[in-house]
């Protein structure tokens, strides 16, 4: 996730849509007194601008720390609420600890994927440490592990809680939307980063289907689905 009120936009991370590369190329515009997200050690080698920075907050809303993770030294997860800001940040909270003007009067947007394509992504993302990955049908057995909440990140009460929602099919050229909106004049480069290795080299994401895990992606993200027109 990223505030910025050097040029008064906030970016909502969503699941598998390059949200990584997108906050590694954004992070090349923020100031000092932007918000930038931590993530995965082993991506920050790629980011472009600022390091992570002005994420730890106190707010009423922000969930603590549990205290039997403090007293065993347990480390800090750089994703959890109890740091304040933090990577796949839904809409709501977002608003609460930014407040209404600062939400009302910055240019919201994120990105969301076909829900098809970003579930085999989410796969081998999930099981990439397995000694022997399940297979995709066992994988999706089990709602709890393979559902990607992404519509929960931009929405609010079911209602689009951003001003753009791009395409990660489309993500140079509506991030390029979005430069331009804010009066950006420059063309910022995505860089490749957070990939999962694993995918690379097998064909297209069909593939990996029965007829009975297509019904259930379908089912699963109607929502997006019917909000951006996906097909299988």
């Amino acid at each position: 996730m990223i505030v910025s009120h050097t040029h008064k936009f906030i970016f909502l991370k969503t699941k598998k849509t390059a949200g990584t590369a997108i906050e590694a190329a954004l992070s090349e515009l923020c100031g000092p007194s932007d918000v930038i997200t931590p993530y995965r050690e082993a991506s920050e080698q790629d980011r472009k601008g600022r390091p992570p920075q002005n994420y730890r907050i106190e707010h009423p809303e922000k969930p603590k720390r549990r205290l039997w993770r403090t007293l065993l030294r347990r480390p800090e997860r750089y994703w959890h609420q109890s740091v304040g800001f933090y990577e796949h940040m839904p809409a709501g909270r977002a608003r609460a600890y930014l407040g209404e003007e600062i939400w009302q009067s910055y240019f919201k947007f994120a990105f969301d994927r076909n829900p098809w394509d970003r579930q085999v992504s989410w796969y081998f993302y999930k099981t990439k440490s397995k000694g022997q990955r399940p297979s995709f049908e066992r994988f999706m057995e089990s709602r709890a592990r393979a559902y990607v909440d992404n519509y929960g990140i931009y929405t609010e009460d079911g209602a689009l809680a951003v001003d753009f929602l791009g395409r990660y099919e489309s993500l140079n050229d509506d991030l390029a939307k979005v430069l331009e909106h804010l009066g950006i004049k420059r063309r910022i480069e995505v860089p490749r980063t957070n990939v999962t290795r694993d995918r690379e080299g097998m064909g297209g994401y069909r593939q990996l289907y029965t007829d009975k895990t297509r019904d259930i992606v379908g089912e699963w993200y109607a929502p997006e689905i019917a909000l951006l027109g996906y097909g299988f």
